[in-house]
């Protein structure tokens, strides 16, 4: 064969190999990770519904203590957990030893403590199922049942980033004033035959308290995360002004995104991608006051966005905010896991997983239909804006893989 026909068949050779490379491996690499989201999408199908059990395989081990081993950086609870069921039982029926106001924020709010020493935060009950929330997507009071539901909904969507919530109803003249602080005790009182408190907070006023059903109080507990895992706050990229007629500049700066990429964390590691997860998240709870956000301390950007705070939510099922999704429609980017999840959801599935998943919940019905029905709407907006990405950048620039390895000790 002569040097020429030699060169030829080698190019060809080459070109053969690179092809079979770029094609046919990296295509049956990207296969087997939708193989993988289609089987945890299963799994997750199969063990929506959590019965509130108080039996624990791990007998010589608190509920609390096995949730405090489940938060590693990018989880606070693991794709299997058997003793969910038995966790949430604890959060809602556990005595409570002390009552105090709630920690430092906007809304009413107690902080107590549960037999076995574990912190809770619970949220009163402030409106009923099918109340309209008019006005700003971020007005109204704090809803309990939309952290109910919002807990849940991050299951579903394989995110595991927030801390456990199961509804609960408290008696407040025996269960909460015998062990109440002096502060927390101070701001209680009675409306008609209904035993009230307004706490402490920024907004919290006396002439707006929360009022039980008699002394019963409908609410929300949300389980602390462990103390050894410290939080860092840190200010929302796309964070709103709440100033009329001040815009922030995502607001009409059209290459906003380009100047986030180039600062700490967001160039480089996982933020982006979990801010832009998060604006997904928030757009399908209508949540659009997430103006901070919680990481864990000195992570330098690699431990996961926490979901905390998400009661201004589920407020108005007929308002799409559109601008809670800038994040995802300005930067065009979205992990390749949440797009197949997001497919995985359409056509009904979604709203037929949460409601499943919170049917056990001891305040359920949690939502309304009219909310069930609007985070299938709000799916499809999602998805057609993905589509609008891929459409003008392509889907190599736009479906980013990022699957990080997470391990639980």
């Amino acid at each position: 064969m002569k040097l020429k026909q030699r060169v030829v068949l080698l190019a060809i050779l080459l070109v053969i190999f690179i092809f079979t490379k770029v094609f046919l491996i990296d295509n049956l690499d990207t296969s087997a990770a939708n193989r993988e989201d289609q089987r945890a999408f299963q799994r997750m199908l199969s063990g929506l519904r959590v019965a509130l059990d108080p039996r624990l395989e791990h007998t010589l081990q608190s509920p609390w203590e096995i949730a405090a081993q489940w938060v590693v950086p990018r989880e606070v609870y693991p794709e299997d957990t058997p003793e969910l069921g038995a966790v949430m039982h604890a959060m809602t029926t556990k005595k409570i030893i002390k009552a105090d106001v709630g920690y430092k924020g906007t809304q009413l709010k107690a902080l107590l403590i549960l037999e076995g020493g574990q912190k809770v935060v619970f949220k009163p009950k402030r409106y009923a199922r099918d109340y309209i929330v008019e006005g700003e997507p971020y007005a109204g009071y704090d809803r309990h049942n939309a952290e109910v539901a919002a807990f849940h909904l991050d299951r579903i969507l394989g995110f595991r980033r927030a801390p456990l919530v199961v509804g609960r109803f408290v008696n407040l003249r025996t269960e909460i004033k015998p062990v109440a602080t002096e502060q927390l005790l101070g701001t209680f009182m009675t409306v008609g035959n209904n035993t009230c408190f307004y706490g402490k907070c920024y907004y919290c006023r006396e002439t707006e308290p929360a009022c039980a059903d008699g002394d019963i109080m409908e609410g929300s507990v949300t389980l602390w995360l462990p103390d050894v895992w410290p939080l860092q706050k840190h200010r929302h990229p796309w964070g709103r002004t709440y100033r009329e007629g001040k815009l922030a500049r995502w607001e009409y700066d059209e290459s906003y995104c380009d100047a986030v990429k180039k600062t700490s964390p967001y160039d480089s590691g996982p933020r982006l991608l979990d801010i832009i997860d998060t604006a997904i998240f928030d757009y399908l709870i209508g949540n659009a006051d997430r103006h901070h956000y919680e990481s864990f301390q000195d992570d330098e950007g690699a431990s996961m966005l926490i979901l905390l705070d998400n009661a201004k939510s589920f407020g108005n099922p007929a308002l799409d905010e559109r601008s809670i999704l800038a994040p995802l429609y300005q930067c065009c980017i979205i992990r390749v896991s949440t797009w197949n999840r997001l497919n995985y959801l359409k056509n009904g599935v979604l709203k037929s997983a949460l409601k499943t998943a919170m049917s056990h919940d001891p305040i359920s019905p949690v939502l309304s239909t009219p909310h069930l029905d609007a985070l299938d709407q709000r799916l499809l907006s999602i998805l057609a804006t993905v589509k609008q990405c891929t459409d003008q950048f392509g889907p190599d620039v736009v479906l980013v893989e990022d699957r990080m390895t997470l391990s639980h000790l």
